[in-house]
């Protein structure tokens, strides 16, 4: 499979400071496959999607690389032209739906909304794929539902909204910023498998966001292992959960609670394989310094 999306040695700093929260950043994520980012809180996961996004915070910055859209290069896009490509070809399924949607207007126009100011839809069009797109998310009665406001609604339905919204347009690559975090576990298996659903039905890459390898398990085609900024293992899921290549990545899958394992204590990321892996980090920083 061609990739749809390609990261090249993506590196971002701080303004302020210049330390680096994205460290040389390489990764794929081919024509309709799963590509998941995983790591501790802090790591970078939710960077990288809001690099691709075009929506990093104003405190960082891009000094080097590539993220190449169908081999086009955003980065060096102009600003008009970026907007269009991220508008009509991206799309984002976001953590929190009791944020993420405007509390103080109906459902219906912010699902709309997109359709008719990015991809110039008739409002008629708009309204119409709208209720299309709720009812195949399994909301009844859509036509209902989007005149009604988010806080009249439960939050695995306002999940499904944003699901639904994310999947209006067609997008080519849509990515999902741990969608399930805000959910309780039963809720949270429901939409897992509807992302997986609605991702195969419309032949959608996605690049999905999320601390938890029981998610990536069910989800993911393949993975890259995040540590401060940097992606330290690349690989299939198969080969990840067979036989983890770095160390980190190793200790990572070690510590995952295990429902097999009732009683069990937990197992911390070993401060030995944290300290080398720090070393490394500090390694190429100076490297990255040395050369820049």
């Amino acid at each position: 499979m061609s990739a749809f999306l390609e990261i090249r040695n993506l590196s971002a700093r701080l303004r302020d400071t210049g330390e680096r929260v994205l460290r040389s950043v390489s990764l794929e994520v081919p024509v309709g496959a799963v590509q998941g980012l995983v790591g501790e809180s802090g790591a970078g996961k939710s960077m990288i999607g809001r690099a691709v996004l075009g929506v990093l915070p104003k405190a960082v910055e891009i000094v080097e690389g590539e993220i190449l859209l169908e081999g086009r290069d955003l980065l060096k896009a102009k600003p008009s032209e970026r907007r269009r490509l991220i508008g009509t070809r991206t799309a984002l399924i976001p953590q929190d739906p009791l944020t993420a949607l405007n509390p103080s207007r109906r459902i219906g126009p912010q699902i709309t909304d997109r359709l008719v100011d990015i991809l110039g839809w008739e409002k008629a069009r708009a309204t119409a794929r709208a209720a299309e797109i709720l009812a195949e998310v399994d909301i009844p009665q859509p036509e209902r539902v989007m005149r009604l406001y988010p806080h009249e609604l439960s939050g695995g339905m306002r999940q499904r909204i944003l699901i639904a919204s994310a999947f209006a347009a067609e997008p080519k690559l849509i990515v999902a910023d741990e969608p399930t975090t805000a959910l309780d576990v039963t809720v949270q298996k429901q939409i897992l498998h509807l992302i997986s659903q609605m991702q195969a039905r419309h032949g959608t890459a996605l690049l999905f966001v999320t601390h938890d390898l029981g998610v990536v398990a069910k989800i993911c085609d393949s993975l890259s292992v995040l540590y401060a900024g940097k992606v330290v293992e690349e690989t299939t899921v198969q080969k990840f959960f067979a036989a983890p290549q770095h160390p980190y990545s190793a200790a990572l899958l070690a510590a995952t609670p295990r429902h097999t394992d009732a009683g069990a204590s937990l197992e911390p990321v070993p401060r030995a394989v944290l300290d080398a892996v720090s070393a490394e980090i500090a390694a190429d920083d100076a490297s990255w310094r040395r050369h820049g």
